[in-house]
């Protein structure tokens, strides 16, 4: 396992000296991923970002998965009232009752797709096509959205989804590999270029 450095990540402001933002960066963002409800699951947590930091929301995310029945769209679909209710007073989450509503609508969305034979992640990666690469050298260069993500952002609003707007799915996508946006410097464009083609 590489052990990663200030001089080997991406420049992330605030993420050195992070172990929580380290490890996030270290392991997770920019990894292909494949799996439907994993994929609902980041995206539902990109909604709850809205408005505010990545780490926020990562610093919660136990806390989000403990409310939301480890996202199991199952589960979650049949909220009602009461477990909205005890939502709305969770500390440990983002308390916005539109972000509340519109997950637990996204996981109805989510059955209906699956039960009509839709997969959520084929419908998303034949979207995206395969992992792009960039090779960005400053994250200056790096662009808050783009014409795949507008893309993205208006099938998932045509299905019903809710607080998917280009900038976060971009984000989203960035975070699930569809793209890599680690910096050329950064250990980890490599690993997970090594890992998209190997999915390919």
């Amino acid at each position: 396992m590489t052990i990663l450095t200030p001089e080997t990540r991406c420049q992330w402001r605030g993420m050195n000296g992070d172990p929580l933002y380290e490890a996030y960066h270290d392991f997770e963002w920019g990894v292909p991923e494949h799996d439907s409800r994993a994929l609902w699951e980041k995206l539902v947590l990109d909604g709850f970002q809205a408005g505010l930091s990545w780490i926020t929301i990562l610093r919660k995310r136990a806390a989000f998965r403990e409310a939301f029945a480890n996202f199991d769209p199952d589960v979650v679909a049949r909220f009602g009232e009461a477990e909205r209710a005890l939502l709305m007073a969770d500390q440990g989450i983002v308390r916005s009752n539109g972000k509340i509503d519109a997950a637990i609508a996204g996981a109805k969305i989510y059955l209906d797709m699956r039960e009509r034979g839709e997969d959520f992640a084929t419908f998303l990666w034949d979207i995206n096509g395969p992992t792009l690469v960039n090779e960005w050298a400053l994250e200056t260069g790096v662009p808050a959205e783009t014409p795949t993500a507008q893309e993205m952002a208006k099938a998932l609003k045509s299905k019903g989804f809710k607080f998917c707007g280009p900038v976060i799915v971009y984000a989203f996508m960035q975070a699930t590999g569809m793209v890599n946006d680690h910096l050329l410097t950064c250990t980890r464009h490599a690993e997970c270029t090594h890992m998209a083609h190997n999915h390919a």
